[in-house]
């Protein structure tokens, strides 16, 4: 480096000391012109160059001229190539005359080097002729490091801003190497061997790593970049002091680069991380800053420094990188949304740092924001469609959460995703075996949504089957492959939801297809309203019901209009219609509907929605003949089954259970000779489950082999007949059926096997009547003309008098109440099966001219007042007694869907079947339940049956009177919805309208046993919480005003008597005491309760009687201290001297035999079943208490021992209303 003297000599002028020239030079002087000045400082410039710093003599000599080209007329001068050979001149005098410069005054120095510093600008242009003269000068300096001598100068920061400022303007890409080299060495020198850079110098660094500026110039970029390599270990004390005087004390003013801090930090940290050392300490205290927008300028620059490919700054700073995951939850919603954002470039570019924001991407999970719970699902989607690996079954299960997601963008993304990943490695098995297992249960998942309410998930679920699970673009073959292995890997619930979208789908077309009869039709008006019913329904399931009923107006007018298009809709619902049709037919028709083109068509889309659910994409008579080869080739063994993960029979049990339902909703596709044989196959396996769906198939689909396939006929009559006979009870009842739908001369065959099954009728041999029976029964129902004449004498010789009424075995004393199916005894089956063969002769018969329906009550009944036990000698075991009791309760339901039986079914027989809901045993009242609620919802029974369910407010298991609940809710919205459908149908509001329901209630509530003081607290409040569960959902909303409905229906109550015992005063005020009650609750739960009631209610004469005009009942019947406790439902009771057992638990006898009381002798026995779902021992006094009880695991089916006032242990039976 050079060096200024210790005594600096006052710089003489040219004038006073004479010049020397080089040899050949002549004197340089303002007097001769450009040319000739330039052509003699080329000679100058050549001596200089072949100088050195050891020419003791030379630089003597030359010391004058040295001198004189500093002089104004060189630095001022205008010619450039003059200025240009000066600086060439001047950088080769600071190379020999080092150390010591000739040039001692601070000023002309400063003078030299800027000078020197404006021809640098020459290097621009690398095609100038003076370009090696320029890189000749740039070179020089470099070597030399002659900027180096300003650092003595006051004002050097001048000289090298300037410097700088120019090397970074001139780079550009037609520069080599070298430039790039020499410009380095020239900056770098400066920046580590001075005393520090200034923010001035930094600046003119820093800028060029500004985005703006770095699009502009990529070469001073880079040129910027390495020079900060270079000097990282000296630059990062200026570049952490700019940092801290921006972020940690504000002063924005330092410098005009403030702005972009966060855009610096983020390119000095791709550069080299040590330049940020002490940076990243201020940027935590930056995240916790009160400014909103200030956190997410600082998340989204640590997003990319922690997201950045190959960034170990999550390692290396710890504490910064746990405060940056803090921001997860922040209060600021763009700042937690984007560090979801994050997330997704974090997961992909670290997979190691996925266990720690997956406690974090859980919490956003459930974020109240569904902006951030929809990025969530994007993110780790994203990340599992880059590579399955990036994310844990954690992070997959938050997606699976989110698939049920209260708003249904949420929901969208989370099934579509999970859609996606099922595709891309279960079905084209991207990434293995082992990663198809990992994800195997989204396709479950994805179909059990079909069971959620909204039209649009299921619309959704039905895409995403179509074009995920199995690609309707597929070959025919490798589509049902898809199909048969992929319904053979689902669970129940998924297979389930599965077989109700094609039957929805089936449903749907079937509606279309009778619009389109209706079109065919003359005009009227009953015509037009049908078919607004039909557009109605099909309304209701498309997306935004209210939108698409005027959509599907139009369309109708439309199909009304254009008779080419009904055309197009006929083929496409057509059964014979195939697959490739399908597709062909829904272009056809929307192409049609396309014109007038418009950018969005709503009208248009909504077609498209119907049309793709009414579109057999999937299944046509080939797709049939497909699958059938599959499982045929399961059958042999030479299918895939092992390498599609299920074994053989298994993927032939799935195989014929996914063919059975496709018989019901594709029945013409399976008319062929070569599906038939195979079902024929099916049918001599012994698998008995293969065996009945191949029957029921040949049931749903054979109604014309009898004319077009005799072989098969001949085949398959006796095998029917052997089923029918000695096959399992499912097959007979199949077989019998079957035998009806295919052969014209069904009396002859149904006869042959009537006749010889009633002859071997045997009571000592249980195991072998319960297929006769099934048959007997099913013969005698499907045809009564025939054979229930017949039936009369078997059924009250044998049914009867033999069966029912002898217990021949006596049954297992284990005290369960409940068995599995295969460890109840022949006998108690035999008796199961023959009660449900008096029920099927009956519905036959559709009569009661003989009166055999009123025997058969009776028998019911004394079989549920009897417990099951008909003959009571004791020899039954309780889970049979069970069994007969649930057999029981299900027949008398089962007749009291048939008008002509449920006339005669008195109010004492509703009223045992309607308890055995109550029944002691927790499945009996399931399976109760469960047939009550179906047979309900399709508005098979009548309305009084819906009183029942009032019954489930006693039971001590959450989960059943949650059930209850759920089947109530239902049944009143199908009971509404038929009503609004049906204009007819308010003719029939008395069967209909659910509020009507209430009467059958009060009544069945006034006799149940367990009323036995209706003064009673305890019990008062038992039935409140009854009369609730029912108005609960009744008053859920106030249609029409319906609250003054319930309130003038009870009060009417209130005036008549009860039809069943007019004459009873307890009896009647029992009734009374009800209504209170009933109205007590209406008045508390609704403010619109005493408005007029807009109908006057009418009553049921078969439960109360007419109203008497001279009887005016305006008694109140509730005393203060009952509404108090109705009101708080607490009881205030002194306390009692008895033992514990007897303070909790009562004795009462069972529910159902309350009428008729025995009080039982045996020994106390446990009757915990095995297979008893667990609940609480029921006897708490408040259902708040029950509920917890429930879920200690106590058994419901467990005695329980009360001390009596003797000390003797009772054995009690029952389920109380005490919940």
């Amino acid at each position: 480096m050079m060096e200024f003297p210790q005594q600096p000599q006052q710089q003489r002028p040219a004038g006073d000391v004479k010049i020397i020239y080089p040899l050949g030079v002549k004197e340089i002087t303002d007097k001769i012109s450009n040319d000739e000045v330039v052509k003699r400082l080329k000679l100058v410039v050549k001596t200089y160059m072949d100088m050195d710093q050891d020419s003791e003599e030379e630089k003597q000599q030359y010391l004058a001229l040295a001198l004189h080209l500093a002089s104004e007329f060189f630095l001022r001068n205008p010619n450039k190539d003059v200025r240009l050979l000066v600086a060439c001149c001047l950088a080769d005098i600071f190379r020999i005359y080092a150390p010591e410069a000739p040039y001692t005054s601070h000023d002309k120095l400063k003078e030299i080097f800027l000078f020197i510093t404006r021809q640098l600008k020459g290097l621009e242009d690398t095609k100038s002729p003076q370009f090696n003269r320029y890189f000749y000068l740039l070179e020089n300096l470099a070597w030399v490091k002659s900027y180096n001598i300003c650092f003595e100068l006051e004002d050097c920061n001048e000289i090298f801003i300037q410097l700088f400022k120019t090397l970074f303007s001139v780079i550009n890409n037609s520069h080599n190497q070298k430039v790039q080299m020499h410009m380095l060495d020239l900056m770098s020198s400066i920046i580590m061997e001075g005393d520090g850079v200034t923010q001035e110098l930094l600046d003119t660094i820093l800028i060029n790593l500004i985005p703006a500026h770095k699009n502009l110039n990529k070469q001073a970029y880079d040129l910027a970049k390495t020079l900060l390599k270079r000097t990282v270990q000296t630059i990062e004390t200026c570049i952490a002091s700019f940092f801290n005087q921006v972020l940690v004390m504000g002063k924005s003013s330092v410098s005009d680069l403030s702005e972009h801090v966060f855009d610096l930090i983020q390119e000095l940290f791709a550069i080299d991380p040590l330049l940020l050392v002490s940076v990243m300490p201020q940027l935590e205290f930056k995240l916790k800053s009160n400014d909103g927008e200030e956190r997410l300028a600082v998340v989204k620059l640590l997003a990319k420094l922690f997201g950045a490919k190959d960034s170990e700054l999550a390692t290396q700073n710890r504490p910064l990188w746990q405060c940056f995951l803090g921001r997860f939850n922040d209060i600021h919603v763009p700042v937690r949304l984007e560090c979801v954002k994050f997330a997704s470039h974090c997961l992909m570019n670290h997979p190691d740092l996925a266990k720690d924001l997956t406690d974090f991407l859980k919490v956003r999970s459930h974020d109240p924001e569904e902006a951030i719970r929809h990025d969530v699902i994007v993110t780790i989607i994203n990340a599992g469609k880059k590579d399955l690996n990036l994310v844990n079954d954690q992070l997959l299960g938050f997606v699976r959460e989110r698939m049920l997601d209260k708003r249904w963008r949420v929901r969208k993304e989370a099934m579509m995703g999970l859609a996606q990943l099922y595709k891309k490695y279960c079905l084209h098995h991207e990434a293995g075996k082992e990663s198809a297992l990992k994800i195997s249960w989204i396709k479950d998942k994805l179909l059990h949504i079909y069971y959620q309410n909204s039209i649009d998930d299921k619309l959704l679920v039905e895409k995403i089957f179509a074009q995920y699970m199995v690609p309707h673009s597929l070959e025919t073959e490798e589509k049902m492959k898809c199909l048969y292995y992929l319904y053979a890997c689902l669970d129940t619930n998924a297979v389930k939801a599965l077989n109700e979208m094609w039957k929805c789908q089936n449903m749907l077309r079937g509606l279309v297809r009778e619009l389109l009869d209706l079109h065919k039709l003359p005009t009227s008006e009953a015509n037009t309203t049908a078919m607004f019913g039909k557009l109605m329904t099909i309304a209701k399931n498309l997306p935004d019901p209210g939108k698409a009923q005027d959509f599907m107006k139009k369309f109708n007018q439309v199909l009304g209009e254009d008779e080419k298009l009904r055309l197009q809709l006929e083929q496409l619902i057509s059964p014979t219609c195939s697959c490739k049709q399908a597709e062909q037919c829904v272009r056809e028709i929307t192409r049609k509907l396309t014109f007038p083109k418009q950018p969005t068509n709503p009208f248009l889309e909504m077609v498209k929605f119907l049309l793709e659910r009414i579109a057999p994409v999937h299944i046509d008579s080939e797709a049939i003949s497909a699958l059938v080869k599959l499982l045929n080739k399961s059958i042999e063994g030479t299918a895939d089954d092992e390498d599609e993960g299920v074994t053989p029979d298994t993927a032939i049990r799935a195989g014929l259970e996914l063919l059975k339902i496709l018989s019901f909703t594709h029945p013409t596709a399976f008319h062929s000779a070569e599906t038939y044989e195979s079902l024929l196959q099916c049918l001599r396996m012994e698998d008995d489950k293969v065996a009945e769906a191949a029957i029921q198939i040949f049931r749903n689909t054979g109604q014309k082999i009898e004319t077009e396939l005799p072989q098969i006929r001949s085949t398959l009559i006796p095998i029917l007949h052997q089923k029918a006979k000695r096959g399992t009870p499912h097959q007979a009842k199949q077989a019998v059926h079957c035998i009806h739908v295919i052969f014209h001369n069904k009396e002859v065959q149904l006869a042959q096997i009537f006749e010889p099954l009633s002859r071997s009728l045997n009571a000592d041999v249980p195991e072998q009547l319960i297929t006769p029976l099934v048959s007997l029964g099913h013969i005698s129902m499907l045809a009564p003309d025939q054979f229930a004449s017949p039936m009369k004498s078997i059924v009250a010789n044998f049914i009867v008098k033999d069966l029912l009424m002898n217990d021949r075995s006596v049954g297992n004393k284990n005290g369960r109440l409940w068995t599995a199916d295969d460890e109840v005894s022949p006998e108690v089956l035999a008796k199961v099966q023959a009660i449900k063969l008096l029920v099927r002769w009956l519905l036959g018969m559709k009569n009661n001219l003989s009166k055999s329906a009123n025997s058969t009550l009776r028998l019911l009944s004394a079989m549920l007042v009897s417990e099951g036990d008909l003959t009571e000698q004791k020899k039954i075991s309780k889970s049979d007694m069970s069994r007969l009791r649930l057999a029981a309760g299900s027949a008398i339901m089962k007749l009291a869907q048939e008008p002509c039986y449920h006339d005669i079914i008195t109010p004492e027989q509703f009223q045992l079947c309607g308890l055995v809901i109550n029944d002691e045993c927790y499945q009996v009242r399931q399976i109760f339940a469960q047939k009550l609620h179906v047979a309900l919802v399709k508005l098979l029974l009548p309305l009084e049956y819906m009183a029942v369910f009032a019954l489930c407010a006693k039971d001590p298991v959450k989960e059943r009177r949650a059930h209850a609940r759920q089947c109530l809710l239902k049944n009143i919205s199908v009971r509404r919805e038929y009503i609004k459908q049906n204009p007819m149908a308010h003719e029939k509001l008395l069967s209909l309208l659910p509020e009507y329901v209430v009467p059958y209630m009060i009544h069945l509530l006034a006799h149940d046993p367990d009323l036995t003081k209706p003064q009673d607290l305890e019990q008062l409040r038992d039935v409140k919480e009854c009369l609730w569960f029912m108005l609960e959902v009744l008053m859920t909303k106030n249609e029409n005003n319906s609250h003054s409905f319930l309130r003038k229906m009870v009060e009417n109550i209130k005036q008549t008597k009860d039809a069943q015992a007019p004459d009873d005063p307890k009896a009647n005020e029992k009734l009374y005491i009800l209504c209170d009650v009933a109205l007590f609750v209406i008045a508390n739960k609704s403010t619109s309760c005493h408005l007029d009631s807009p109908k006057d209610p009418v009553l049921p004469s078969k439960f109360f009687t007419p109203p008497d005009k001279d009887f005016i009942n305006d008694k109140e019947y509730l005393s203060p201290e009952a509404k108090i406790v109705l009101q708080t439902g607490k009881i205030q009771q002194p306390p009692k001297q008895t033992g514990v057992l007897g303070a909790v638990n009562k004795p009462l006898t069972v529910t159902a035999r309350r009428p008729y009381i025995k009080t039982p002798t045996s020994d106390t026995v446990s009757n915990a079943s095995t297979n008893s779902q667990p609940s609480s021992p029921a006897t708490n006094k408040s259902r708040d208490v029950s509920s917890e009880a429930s879920e200690t695991g106590a058994r419901e089916n467990e005695e329980n021992p009360v001390i009596t006032k003797a000390g003797v242990i009772k054995k009690v039976r029952y389920i109380s209303c005490k919940h």
